[in-house]
């Protein structure tokens, strides 16, 4: 029997449909973020696994509506998929394929339901996102719209019922890890966004180097590029060390896939720290010797604590 097949077992999930809906939203995962996905089915709990493969699955959908598109077109397509969940939320049913794991995992997770509901709430701020003029512009949005993304695989790991005061020290650990983990992204994927009209940087720290939009499409390789990117670089590196905390508030199963994705940010960051304007063309990608070293490391530690 498969890793997979355990897992859904594990989860005590049963029923022949359910099972090849969960199994689609796999593929998605997989193909989406292939060493994100490798973590999660190596590193989390069998019973674990096929509920956070529904939430990341759910995320990246609307996440991907949200970016699609004219904003005409993407407001009429997310208005559909909101119904569509929200409509399942409250009957306990879809006849929508992607939902019906979500929901699964709702009725085996109950915290999960109020955290789907502040991700629906907050994919207003993602459809009407335009740039950031000043970094509390970029603050807001990490509030509004990142952070209650990332909550729904951080509460699935963390538990349904933890104390008022760990609650709320690691949700603030988490917002340090993904403000690091956007901040990486913005840059990384610079020339990716470029290619579709998006400019992910606060304007106010390129205007204070002297960078401008049309010195990135063109990919100029200046010394203020150089500086510009140095001290993205270093503030999302910066944020990701301080999230190290997180592992250390998050239940012991959960410690390995976090220390791992924590990891695995820093060795991207590493790599495109090290290509440089480069990224003006293409992605660094994080070196898979490395990160194979990493997910090997923690999944010895998860093996010692089941």
């Amino acid at each position: 029997m498969s890793l997979w097949n355990r897992a859904l077992d594990a989860a005590g999930i049963s029923d022949p449909q359910l099972r090849e809906d969960y199994a689609r939203q796999r593929k998605l995962v997989a193909g989406y973020r292939r060493s994100a996905y490798l973590a999660a089915r190596l590193l989390l709990p069998p019973p674990l696994l096929p509920h956070l493969i529904a939430a990341t699955a759910f995320m990246h959908r609307t996440d991907t509506l949200l970016d699609s598109g004219p904003v005409a077109e993407r407001a009429g397509a997310c208005a559909e998929w909101v119904k569509e969940v929200r409509d399942g939320l409250a009957s306990g049913e879809s006849d929508h394929a992607a939902v019906r794991p979500l929901l699964h995992t709702v009725s085996a997770h109950p915290g999960m339901r109020g955290r789907v509901e502040d991700f629906l709430d907050a994919s207003a701020t993602e459809l009407e996102f335009t740039g950031f003029a000043t970094e509390a512009d970029y603050q807001r949005y990490v509030d509004a719209y990142v952070l209650p993304a990332f909550m729904l695989i951080a509460g699935l790991i963390a538990g349904e019922d933890p104390a008022a005061d760990y609650a709320a020290d690691y949700r603030e650990a988490c917002r340090v890890y993904i403000d690091g983990s956007q901040r990486l992204d913005f840059v990384n994927d610079l020339s990716e966004d470029l290619a579709e009209g998006r400019l992910n940087l606060v304007r106010e720290t390129l205007d204070a180097h002297g960078v401008t939009r049309a010195d990135l499409e063109n990919a100029r390789d200046t010394p203020a590029i150089h500086a510009l990117l140095a001290r993205l670089l270093g503030e999302a590196r910066a944020c990701l060390s301080t999230s190290r905390s997180l592992v250390g508030l998050a239940p012991p199963e959960g410690r390995p896939l976090l220390r791992a994705m924590i990891e695995i940010e820093l060795l991207t960051a590493a790599a495109a720290a090290a290509k440089g304007p480069g990224l003006l063309r293409a992605p660094a990608r994080t070196p898979l010797p490395a990160t194979a070293r990493v997910l090997f490391r923690e999944r010895r530690r998860a093996h010692q604590l089941r």
